[in-house]
């Protein structure tokens, strides 16, 4: 219970890093007179990072260690969340949020690879990683409420710098408590895989991001759209032929897996647009400052807190399936509430969405990561983690770049007198996208936990065991 209270302390901080930017936003917009694109430059450097090294990340702790990876990671987080409360600009702040995001890459994966290993039945396994999925959703949720306290209270540089004590405490409980592991058998290094990672997931958020200032059809755009459509071939030509592949595409044989990899991704999507746009709505169109807006977003967290353990318990004893339909549910009906009967214009209708999408978000964590994890070989753990790790933070970065995208579109011609007003007529089609990403969840849930998805997992299982 130690290891997975120190585990959840690292989890916490930096997921917390994924939401904690969104209430200051409009005052960095202001202090740096940034653009759309420059605010979720902010957001997405940070998850595209994690994105990117989440998986070289958890195969070099199953390779070196996983604690000596895990220190590494809190030691450059912390850094970095240092570095970030000092710059002098927006720029300098993107640059220091790709630093906290190289140390928050070897955090997660290598955590949840820890907790694989410490709690080694199913059952008492299923029940850590339902806490482990509450920690998650109250920490990306709460973000916007903490981060509202400390913008009001400190100023936006103080969301950085309450991760010193944090880090520092989890770094000295790390060191005393956690003891260290590896995998029997890691496999080797592939730098040739990681950069075609790199590749795909940065061209695709830069052609996404920059598309509605450059233009759709401009050069510019197309050439990342490109670039990013190679890397995606190379990564499906090359990583099948070596021995070791950094992404091992045979996991995305068991349905379920596969399942869990896609509802991440949407789930996650849809979490960060909703927050992006509640954001902006509450301070750049209601006017609130960002200790209110902060406070809108309670429900979510609170919420998030109560079905995360629930969600677990219920993994633990009836699979997944559950779960993924109250989660895929509730979160469609909340996104049609905003898309079709303009929810956020009263506070009851939206307190209603914003319980909805807190319930939905609470129930599907604790399904993605146990289904990602305990249908894989024990000794690859940590690369199983990693891969559900990673679908989470693309869907993160995507939900930022792509709603942003399709908000920057709709205001792109208003003037600042009419930014207001134009506003939620630009944000329907986002909603539109955010319900789709949870009938996504539905859909996916239903189709990938019956009984012929459980035999392809039993298969996938039995093949990758038998070939290592």
């Amino acid at each position: 219970m130690l290891v997975l209270a120190i585990c959840c302390t690292s989890l916490l901080i930096v997921t917390l890093d994924n939401t904690v930017l969104n209430v200051a936003l409009p005052t960095l917009q202001r202090e740096f007179d940034a653009s759309v694109s420059g605010m979720q430059w902010t957001v997405d450097a940070y998850t595209l990072v994690l994105a990117s090294l989440l998986m070289l990340a958890g195969s070099t702790a199953d390779r070196i260690g996983r604690r000596r990876i895990f220190v590494a990671g809190l030691v450059i987080f912390t850094l970095g969340s240092v570095l970030c409360s000092l710059a002098p600009s927006l720029e300098l702040l993107v640059a220091f949020r790709t630093v906290q995001a190289v140390g928050g890459s070897m955090l997660n994966p290598v955590a949840m690879s820890i907790i694989s290993n410490t709690f080694t039945d199913p059952r008492e396994r299923a029940r850590a990683i339902g806490v482990w999925g509450g920690v998650a959703g109250i920490s990306l949720a709460a973000g916007p409420l903490v981060g509202g306290v400390l913008v009001d209270s400190v100023g936006w540089r103080s969301i950085f710098l309450v991760n010193l004590p944090v880090g520092l405490a989890a770094l000295f409980l790390t060191l005393r408590y956690v003891p260290e592991s590896r995998a029997p058998k890691p496999r080797r290094p592939d730098p040739v895989g990681q950069l075609l990672v790199i590749v795909l997931l940065g061209a695709l958020t830069y052609a996404i991001i920059e598309a509605p200032r450059a233009g759709w059809t401009s050069p510019l755009i197309l050439g990342f759209a490109g670039t990013a459509a190679l890397g995606l071939v190379g990564l499906l030509r090359y990583e099948p032929r070596r021995a070791e592949p950094l992404i091992d595409l045979r996991f995305f044989r068991s349905a379920p897996f596969s399942g869990a990899t896609v509802i991440a991704v949407c789930a996650f999507a849809a979490l960060s647009g909703f927050l992006f746009l509640s954001t902006l709505y509450l301070q750049d169109v209601l006017g609130l400052d960002a200790l209110h807006a902060g406070l809108w977003m309670l429900p979510i967290a609170a919420m998030a807190l109560v079905c995360g353990p629930l969600s677990g318990r219920l993994v633990g004893g009836r699979g997944p399936r559950i779960p993924l339909l109250i989660a895929g549910v509730t979160m469609t009906a909340s996104g049609v509430l905003f898309a079709a009967f303009d929810a956020a214009a009263a506070d009851g209708t939206r307190l209603i969405g914003y319980v909805l999408f807190g319930l939905g978000f609470g129930f599907v964590n604790a399904p993605i990561t146990n289904t990602a994890v305990s249908g894989m070989p024990r000794a690859q753990a940590g690369v199983a983690a990693a891969v559900a790790s990673t679908s989470r933070q693309i869907g993160t970065t995507l939900g930022v770049a792509v709603i942003g995208a399709v908000l920057a579109s709709g205001v792109a011609s208003s003037s600042h007198a009419k930014y207001a007003e134009d506003f939620t007529p630009a944000s329907r089609p986002a909603w539109w996208i955010i319900a789709g990403c949870g009938l996504a969840v539905l859909v996916l849930g239903v189709v990938t936990s019956g009984r012929w998805a459980r035999e392809t997992a039993q298969r996938t299982a039995d093949r990758l065991t038998d070939t290592r």
